[in-house]
């Protein structure tokens, strides 16, 4: 994510909350733990904030307490940096989950997926994994980033043609009812549509593989029973779903 599409939600904030915020992004995304005025300026510029020249932003950190602090000089500038109150601050106003860094990488890559999809229906299960992500549901946000991603990967297999689906649809279950449209594709079991997928050149032997493992981490987030995925087991279903089905 640039800090171009960090800000942009932000637009309409104080200027304030927008230098705030990418203090935070440079911080989080670009290791840097403290900005002069100018580097500040460098970075709003380069985040397309207009008139950036002529912002009075010394006057603006000064007046920014307990969001900023000095934390020494660089020459003869200040070095700003934003306090943990501050981190808050900002997490809470790009609406990033409170929890672990790795949901709040995987609800940023999310988001910045959500604005690429044409797809109304994937684009809604998306969104709902995103708002569970983003209160730490993580059993709800897996089952619902499947969802998105099985749509897609029904609609991928019908875009290779209705005779090649089926034949690779009977050759795993020869009882199958015929495939005409993407709605058909319902009836079959989703183990067997991701070797469907692979018949017909959607993924090849180590995608598919890996998506039996994501479709087994669904099933277990989505049936009931005891387990419960941990933050990091998640964010590598996230990228696995993001990399290969998106």
């Amino acid at each position: 994510m640039t800090i171009v599409e960090f800000l942009h939600p932000l637009k309409d904030k104080l200027l304030r909350d927008i230098c705030l915020a990418a203090f935070y992004y440079v911080q989080r995304y670009e290791s840097t733990d403290a900005l002069t005025v100018e580097t500040l300026r460098a970075a709003l510029r380069r985040a397309r904030i207009l008139k950036v020249s002529t912002l009075n932003l010394a006057d603006v950190l000064s007046k920014s307490a307990p969001y900023v602090d000095t934390i020494g000089k660089e020459g003869h500038r200040f070095l700003w940096a934003l306090t943990t109150t501050g981190q808050q601050h900002v997490r809470t106003l790009v609406k990033l989950p409170a929890a672990e860094a790795e949901i709040e990488n995987d609800v940023t890559a999310l988001r910045q997926l959500l604005t690429k999809m044409v797809d109304p229906d994937t684009a809604d299960y998306v969104d709902e994994a995103i708002k569970c992500l983003s209160i730490n549901a993580l059993r709800a946000c897996v089952v619902f980033l499947w969802a998105g991603s099985v749509k897609t990967i029904r609609d991928s297999v019908m875009a290779c043609g209705t005779s090649a689906t089926n034949v690779a649809v009977l050759k795993h279950d020869p009882k199958a009812r015929p495939v005409k449209t993407v709605d058909d594709l319902v009836y079959v079991k989703e183990s067997t549509l991701l070797l469907v997928a692979q018949d017909v050149g959607v993924f090849d032997k180590n995608e598919r593989g890996v998506l039996e493992d994501c479709l087994d981490l669904r099933n277990k987030c989505g049936h009931p029973g005891k387990y419960k995925a941990g933050p990091k087991k998640v964010s590598s279903f996230i990228e696995d779903i993001v990399g290969i089905v998106f």
